[in-house]
């Protein structure tokens, strides 16, 4: 699949890369890390990473904004994102192939060539991989490139600590601290949070709720957000914050937004992709995420958490 993957990259003038809504630091480091190993081994060719900016991500990359027209004749490749319904800009249908690469689960097999890895940490270290299966045929990964990559793996794999993360993982990672970046700057990006989202998160660990077997629970409804200025994306930063509470085995935050309920999930050990797949949602076995649109649709996920978590 790489080979073939390899072949359209060549054979497309125009190349597109999206990623999922909400990106996380895989979905930017990813995209943009492929976007960067394409212009720099194809100086020639017209590549675009697209889709809604995430300001507290701009520190990676900042996107490009290009016309409906460009998708003509052009090849299309989403980067991280499990099921087509989380595409960012649905223009991807427009193109004239579509390529999926991913981690997670393939519940959803879109696209006319896809290459899915669930064994890999992120969608970052595949394309990593993808670069050194390439590299004697030309493909180049410049600074920022590895600087886009490294910082996906960092971020899917909980900066090494997740259960994710392997071998070619470290090895992986090992290779890419040799490029010219500042890790000491990337990590201060990733991992410093704004005095609001630091308040925030005093309240989420004074008055999360420890639930049966195990389980615990974040809600955060609209005034809460509204209290701290903090919009529900900005939230998702606190998501791990329960894994170092001695005790817990799993969690769920419910972030509310303005027409429905964020439901990110989290485990220390209790397979928890099933049951964000019954409310409409999916994701890793021990991180998943789904979407609710009522508080007492919220009960019924903590009552199956708690069965869950027996």
């Amino acid at each position: 699949m790489k080979e073939l993957i390899m072949n359209e990259i060549e054979k497309y003038e125009t190349i597109i890369v999206h990623r999922h809504v909400r990106p996380d630091p895989d979905a930017y480091g990813s995209q943009g890390g492929l976007v960067e190993i394409i212009k720099q081994s194809f100086p020639e060719k017209n590549v675009y990473a697209v889709g809604k900016e995430e300001p507290s991500l701009n520190y990676m990359r900042r996107l490009d904004v290009i016309d409906d027209e460009v998708y003509q004749n052009a090849l299309v490749i989403v980067c991280d994102t499990a099921n087509e319904e989380r595409i960012c800009d649905k223009r991807y249908r427009t193109g004239a192939k579509l390529i999926k690469i991913d981690h997670h689960p393939n519940e959803d097999p879109y696209g006319d060539f896809l290459w899915v890895d669930t064994g890999a940490s992120s969608t970052s270290e595949m394309i990593y991989e993808f670069y050194l299966t390439f590299k004697d045929r030309g493909l180049t990964l410049s600074d920022d490139g590895a600087r886009l990559l490294f910082a996906g793996i960092v971020g899917d794999t909980g900066r090494f600590i997740y259960p994710s993360t392997t071998d070619k993982t470290f090895s992986y990672a090992g290779e890419l601290i040799h490029y010219n970046f500042s890790r000491p700057e990337l990590f201060n990006e990733m991992y410093e949070l704004d005095l609001n989202v630091v308040k925030l998160k005093g309240e989420v660990l004074q008055s999360f709720e420890t639930l049966p077997n195990g389980a615990a629970a974040v809600y955060l409804k609209k005034e809460v957000l509204k209290k701290y200025d903090i919009r529900p994306e900005m939230a998702s930063q606190l998501v791990s914050e329960l894994g170092s509470v001695k005790g817990i085995k799993a969690w769920v935050f419910f972030i509310e937004e303005e027409d429905q309920i964020r439901v990110r999930l989290r485990s220390k050990g209790p397979i928890i992709n099933g049951l964000a797949r019954k409310y409409r949602g999916g994701g890793h076995p021990l991180a998943s995420g789904a979407s609710i649109h009522s508080w007492d649709e919220a009960k019924n996920v903590i009552n199956d958490l708690i069965e869950l978590c027996k």
